[in-house]
């Protein structure tokens, strides 16, 4: 796996458009995620300010993130955020391709499922829905396994109305065949 790393310094931003996030409601029961975003591009430079300004906002500073290399680019070494460096890290084995990790002294650890921007609006509506529920229990990974299962149902009908509007037809429904009078019935019992 390549993985490309910004060493240029700190650039100015042009400003970013607010971050689409989906957050569990505070003091709820804590579940695997604290919720999920859904990033406008891979251009992490671009969208971490206002990832962070969302999450942490006049409250504090976020320090650190981490992300999984697999899912981005270019990962930049350094990020400007709201007046002070944002530090990125990368971690392959220990995080999940589809999971963020932002960490602040003042407002804690914020872990948020990460949503391709390539993702459809219904897709991700669900996936935001799924990531910040009360309790959830499952993992980035899973979320994205039950969502891509989802997809593929929502695919195959799709294909099938396709077919069914432009003049296919399905199957006709099996015709039951005549019975042979030598044959036996199920479970072995004859006539």
């Amino acid at each position: 796996m390549n993985v490309t790393i910004d060493h240029t310094p700190p650039r100015e931003r042009a400003p970013s458009p607010s971050a689409r996030l989906s957050l569990t409601p505070a003091r709820t029961v804590p579940g695997q995620l604290n919720g999920a975003w859904w990033p406008r591009s891979r251009n992490l430079f671009r969208e971490l300010p206002a990832l962070v300004d969302a999450l942490i906002g006049p409250r504090g500073q976020a320090t650190r993130v981490t992300v999984n290399p697999a899912r981005w680019p270019i990962i930049p070494r350094r990020v400007p955020v709201s007046g002070h460096i944002l530090h990125v890290c990368w971690f392959t084995d220990e995080q999940h391709p589809h999971t963020l990790v932002l960490l602040s002294h003042t407002v804690g650890r914020w872990e948020l499922l990460v949503i391709p921007p390539e993702t459809r609006g219904a897709a991700a509506e669900r996936l935001m829905s799924a990531a910040a529920a009360v309790g959830n229990l499952r993992t980035a990974g899973r979320l994205m396994a039950d969502e891509e299962a989802t997809g593929d149902v929502t695919k195959a009908r799709s294909r099938e109305e396709t077919w069914e509007t432009d003049g296919g037809a399905s199957a006709p429904p099996p015709r039951p065949r005549p019975l042979d009078p030598t044959e036996s019935l199920p479970c072995g019992r004859g006539r």
